[in-house]
């Protein structure tokens, strides 16, 4: 009696969709009320500067130059920071005094809100990347303000959320690419490419430490890699900063 050959199965490739915009912005998931959609809206109408100039005490405002220190790493944290002009950089030291250097924002940011979360200390450094003036909230005087505004609190929430999900990517984008697509990803979120806000292509001059400590390499590398960008036609150099393309985009999608 002949044995009937069992039918072949063929082993179908699952067609994956691919996302481009994801390689800078992988997706997290989010609540409903607070969907991706919503808290672009949010951030487009999120102005708190009408609001804090509102508070008749409990809040400071000054200017810092370029280099000075709002806090140092180990210091009590006893305050929120709004940055109403200019640009801060947070860095962290390492025991071994190794500095690593892990967001820079723009202005309408709050920094230092770690406090509100019961942070004892400041786990990270803030300093001016450029002439900025900052607005200090204590904060029992904005634990008080979320808990009698809730829309401002709501947009406070939407504003968080929107930075946790970049250093989210940030994180996954320096664990698993390499320097090359690391340093055209973020030139390219420096110029808000891919992000709700329409692009800049022209940034702010920025020295390559500072690049070389954001994504984790050498200055000798950063430099390396700029003037292969620039070869490529990707970056150009004015007087002003730097000239960002949209084709820089092909090295982060480059497998």
């Amino acid at each position: 009696m002949a044995l009937k050959s069992a039918p072949l199965i063929q082993n179908k490739k699952r067609p994956r969709s691919v996302n481009r915009r994801a390689s800078l912005r992988p997706a997290v998931f989010i609540p409903e009320k607070l969907s991706p959609a919503t808290v672009g809206e949010r951030m487009a109408t999120f102005d708190p500067r009408a609001l804090l100039t509102k508070l008749s005490g409990g809040k400071s405002s000054r200017e810092y130059p370029v280099g000075e220190h709002i806090f140092s790493q180990g210091e009590p944290a006893d305050a929120v920071f709004y940055v109403q002009s200019g640009k801060m950089k947070l860095t962290v030291v390492s025991k071994s005094g190794k500095e690593a250097v892990i967001a820079i924002l723009a202005h309408d940011s709050f920094f230092g809100e770690g406090c509100l979360a019961g942070q004892p200390m400041r786990m990270a450094s803030a300093s001016a990347d450029q002439r900025s003036t900052v607005i200090r909230v204590e904060k029992t005087v904005m634990v008080n303000l979320l808990h009698e505004d809730p829309e401002f609190a709501e947009r406070f929430l939407a504003h968080l959320l929107t930075r946790n999900i970049r250093m989210e990517a940030d994180l996954v984008d320096h664990l698993f690419n390499s320097s090359e697509k690391r340093l055209a990803r973020l030139l390219l979120l420096l110029a808000n490419f891919g992000q709700e806000s329409k692009p800049i292509p022209l940034i702010a001059k920025m020295s390559q430490e500072t690049l070389a400590a954001m994504i984790g390499t050498t200055r000798s590398r950063v430099s390396f890699f700029l003037n292969r960008f620039r070869d490529l036609g990707f970056i150009d150099y004015s007087g002003g900063g730097m000239q960002v393309n949209s084709s820089l985009v092909s090295v982060v999608l480059h497998d």
